[in-house]
């Protein structure tokens, strides 16, 4: 085992390397900016919105939230109408979403408190004239009749703050989406290219060390031909086994499709292709099943990584 570099790369490098490289795809970041678009927002709640994880975006009237956040892929967008703020989320970063969250929240906060206490400044710049004018009226009238004016009162009907009711939508998923809903695409082509790739190549492996293609060529059957047989055997059962996983993912799973399923499949079927002709390519370098899995590493590792 020592005299196999393979075997030892796989063993001690392949483990650091994978965990590196998942340490720099699933790392939270906080450098993270979210983009958000405007439309009909004060400027007082823009700035309270205003931090250095958002940028933000004003709008023209007529912009559509939900083709605003297509067009131009902004994690959000903000309007205020008939004293309603609308929040559009585009719900494809859990981070992106739970910054604005947050700063919308905290906005909407920090404009209470600063109604609150102008009107309450106000009702107390009017109370306090309210007792110079007694003080006065008093001075005025015969101590008798003054003592029994009574001492002004604090205002029941104090103006209160105006409230924005806060309604939120998401272009994508729903307000309980999780991380496993915003990554199950990518693992379903994940899924779909790794056991493809590896039962294909296997398989395949198998045939070749049973002796099973030595026969074959020894017929009049060409090469070419063999190989297309392969690729519509397995490419059969590989397009079935797809079609189950994206149907189990969509249907099981819960994964919200909002365009066309038919492209989802057709997808996973190009995907499925390409796996099995990997496999088929790099059985031909394997000796063993072993030898096999120690490609997996270098073929399927940045599929995944690069669909992140």
């Amino acid at each position: 085992m020592f005299r196999d570099k393979r075997t030892l790369a796989l063993m001690f490098i392949a483990p650091l390397f994978i965990l590196s490289l998942m340490y720099f795809l699933f790392q939270s970041n906080t450098n993270t900016v979210a983009d958000i678009g405007t439309n009909n927002v004060s400027s007082s709640l823009i700035k309270a919105i205003d931090n250095k994880h958002i940028t933000i975006h004003k709008m023209s009237a007529n912009a559509s939230a939900k083709q605003t956040i297509r067009d131009k892929d902004y994690a959000g967008f903000i309007k205020k109408t008939n004293g309603k703020l609308i929040v559009t989320y585009q719900n494809a970063d859990q981070n992106k979403m739970a910054i604005i969250k947050k700063s919308v929240q905290m906005a909407l906060i920090k404009t209470q408190i600063k109604q609150l206490a102008a009107a309450t400044k106000k009702s107390k710049a009017g109370l306090m004239k309210m007792q110079a004018q007694l003080q006065q009226i008093k001075k005025q009238l015969p101590s008798t009749i003054s003592g029994r004016i009574p001492a002004p009162s604090t205002p029941k009907n104090m103006q209160k703050p105006s409230s924005l009711k806060l309604s939120q939508h998401y272009l994508y998923g729903k307000s309980n989406s999780s991380f496993f809903t915003t990554m199950l695409p990518v693992f379903l082509g994940f899924m779909v290219f790794f056991f493809v790739f590896l039962i294909s190549g296997i398989s395949l492996l198998n045939e070749r060390n049973s002796r099973t293609l030595d026969r074959l060529l020894a017929t009049p059957v060409k090469r070419s031909e063999i190989i297309y047989g392969y690729l519509t055997g397995y490419g059969a059962v590989a397009i079935i086994q797809t079609a189950i996983i994206v149907l189990f993912c969509i249907y099981v799973l819960g994964i919200e499709i909002l365009g066309n399923i038919a492209i989802v499949l057709l997808i996973c079927f190009a995907l499925a292709m390409v796996a099995l002709s990997m496999g088929l390519f790099v059985s031909t370098f394997a000796a063993s099943e072993f030898q096999m899995v120690q490609f997996i590493p270098i073929v399927v590792i940045h599929k995944f990584s690069s669909q992140v």
